[in-house]
């Protein structure tokens, strides 16, 4: 009897610890918008100022993944974790109404959202490196439930620490869970690059003009769409209707996420990745429809539910199409062009869904979002039955 190759070894753990300590500090940002509502804004300033984060990620991704291709994803990583450690603490800076330091938050945003950007590339790529190619969206979705919990974690975290100590401490929370990141990705060993002839590889851009590289980029960017509704907008739903317990959503959200990869890994190693996609696309907009509908926390689960199975399914999928049969050299650039895609969609969503809510309500965005998605569906349908 044939062994599998081991997944789950010294490396493994220490950057899924890593990861979720990231993740957890970026997902309590979602409670941003009570920071900015209670501060004076609006719906159409929660989507600027959640957006700018995104614009950030997303329009310095070709320069990032060429960066982790050249000095490495160690090196890279604890750059990004750095830097996410560090801007935390400097909302403990904005006093006053939102009008008062508007700018210096776009600022701040933008500088955590390089952070971020360097974080999530250097860590699936470093990731990539050290699994078996066999068991490639297995080991990805496995990995990515760091950052499901994480997503779960921050959020539960931060609700009641902002709640009884107060937005202070909540930032000086985010600083440390980040800081945890820092110190728990030292002891992993450099990836050796067996092809060190970097200067041939194939540009960013290259890349991203190859069919299977486009359409990636293409519903990585539909699939930012909906995080853009998820992680922005569902606080400000559930304070308008009075739902009391908004981290109920992010905990059943992810661990929806979390369920689904024990099996759906395996099965997309073993049948193909563009089978599983449009299963996840369709469930992710049954979640969003659903939205607009809950009025009570039982419908805001199965919402959570819905989306996460979605994103546990999507997440995975794109990123082992992205990177599968993809040499060292490139799959920083790669690894760019599928979280740049997500990025870009998230700024993108976020602009224009904030000014959705302003002019037809927020039930609307989650509609608008949702149909969005179901595009992204569609097309996955028709590649399946191409199939390229």
């Amino acid at each position: 009897m044939s062994t599998r190759p081991t997944l789950y070894t010294p490396a493994f753990l220490c950057l899924f610890l890593a990861n979720l300590c990231m993740v957890a500090s970026f997902t309590a940002f979602f409670l941003l918008p009570l920071f900015i509502g209670e501060r004076g804004g609006s719906e159409g300033d929660i989507g600027v100022v959640m957006g700018m984060f995104a614009m950030a990620s997303a329009l310095c991704r070709p320069w990032i993944a060429e960066m982790i291709d050249r000095i490495g994803r160690k090196r890279s990583f604890t750059i990004g974790s750095l830097i996410m450690t560090l801007m935390p603490l400097l909302y403990l800076l904005l006093q006053g109404e939102l009008q008062d330091f508007y700018g210096w938050l776009l600022l701040i945003r933008v500088v955590h959202g390089v952070g971020l950007a360097i974080c999530f590339t250097a860590v699936f790529t470093f990731i990539a490196d050290i699994l078996p190619e066999g068991r490639l969206n297995e080991g990805i979705g496995m990995f990515g439930v760091s950052g499901l919990t994480g997503m779960a974690i921050g959020p539960a975290l931060g609700e009641p620490v902002m709640e009884v100590y107060g937005f202070t401490a909540f930032f000086l929370m985010a600083s440390a869970l980040a800081g945890c990141a820092v110190l728990l990705h030292l002891p992993v060993k450099v990836v050796q690059n067996p092809d060190p002839q970097l200067s041939a590889s194939p540009s960013f851009f290259a890349l991203l003009r190859r069919r299977k590289l486009m359409l990636i980029g293409g519903l990585s960017l539909i699939f930012g769409f909906g995080l853009a509704a998820t992680g922005s907008f569902v606080a400000p739903l559930a304070e308008e209707r009075g739902l009391r317990h908004i981290s109920f959503y992010y905990l059943f959200y992810s661990l929806a996420a979390v369920s689904v990869r024990f099996y759906a890994g395996r099965l997309a190693d073993r049948i193909g990745e563009k089978l599983i996609l449009p299963w996840g696309l369709g469930l992710a907009v049954a979640g969003l429809l659903l939205l607009p509908l809950a009025r009570g926390d039982v419908l805001l689960v199965v919402a959570g539910l819905l989306f996460g199975t979605g994103h546990g399914l999507i997440f995975p999928t794109l990123n082992a199409m992205a990177i599968r049969h993809e040499s060292y050299a490139v799959r920083g650039k790669v690894t760019g062009i599928f979280t740049g895609g997500i990025d870009s969609g998230i700024f993108i969503g976020s602009l224009v869904l904030g000014v959705v809510g302003e002019w037809i309500g927020i039930g609307g965005l989650f509609v608008c979002a949702g149909l969005l998605m179901f595009s992204g569906f569609l097309v996955a349908r028709v590649d399946v039955a191409e199939g390229r």
